[in-house]
């Protein structure tokens, strides 16, 4: 299952400790990194990039999840680091898309206090304790979050909102006058419509997650035998 994964550390060296047990559990087949970062919590509220204080690495973390995370949890501070690191531009779209729970904001940033450091990376992982074991034996404090899960829970309550409306709207019409009664069918028809295509959308975003996580699947199956051919 695709999971954004955050470990909280009193210090650098434990989160470099930490990814590199990660980078380990990825190579022996146990997990799969998708995209990993060290970030520290600094005095001022922001947060700043240890693992790719250079142009070419901050790049590759534009428009995914992990970089959007990393702007966030700064807050506004956090946002004008992300806009000199250029993920200004992918963050609303990759959390609109990815729908990272506010709960698990809530929770990382508690944690993350000025001067820890913070490893954080979107894995593939079947199995939680691999990672957890590794990291909480450095001193860190998981949290995790299934994204697919997370993306389906907000498209059910958008979804069930905007039925909420069309009731109302039908309710209304049921009682207005005539001359009103066209423009509240408008009005219906068009949320109607919205209605479908966020249903058909999230349809297509569970077909295209469920054909990703069979390819992840067989991904890590081929690792790891690659891994104990080689041992």
């Amino acid at each position: 299952m695709e999971r954004m994964m955050v470990a909280v550390f009193d210090d650098e060296s434990k989160a470099y400790q930490g990814r590199e047990a990660l980078m380990g559990l990825d190579a022996e087949g146990s997990i799969e990194v998708l995209a990993h970062a060290v970030v520290v919590k600094q005095a001022d509220g922001t947060v700043k990039v240890k693992e790719g204080d250079d142009t070419t690495v901050l790049s590759t973390l534009v428009g995914t999840s992990v970089g959007s995370l990393i702007g966030i949890l700064g807050g506004p501070a956090g946002m004008a680091l992300g806009a000199t690191a250029g993920f200004t531009a992918g963050a609303v779209k990759a959390l609109d898309d990815l729908r990272i729970g506010d709960d698990f904001i809530e929770d990382v940033t508690k944690k993350l206090l000025p001067g820890k450091v913070a490893l954080i990376a979107q894995i593939d992982e079947e199995w939680i304790t691999p990672v957890d074991s590794r990291m909480e034996d450095l001193g860190g404090t998981v949290y995790r979050r299934a994204l697919a899960d997370v993306r389906d829970a907000v498209d059910e309550k958008e979804i069930a909102a905007m039925k909420a409306d069309l009731a109302q709207m039908k309710a209304e019409q049921a009682e207005a006058r005539a001359d009103l009664k066209a423009k509240l069918q408008g009005k219906i028809t068009q949320l109607e419509s919205r209605i479908q295509t966020r249903l058909q959308k999230a349809k297509d975003r569970r077909v295209v997650a469920e054909r990703k996580e069979q390819e992840k699947v067989a991904a890590l199956k081929a690792k790891a035998a690659a891994a104990r051919a080689n041992v």
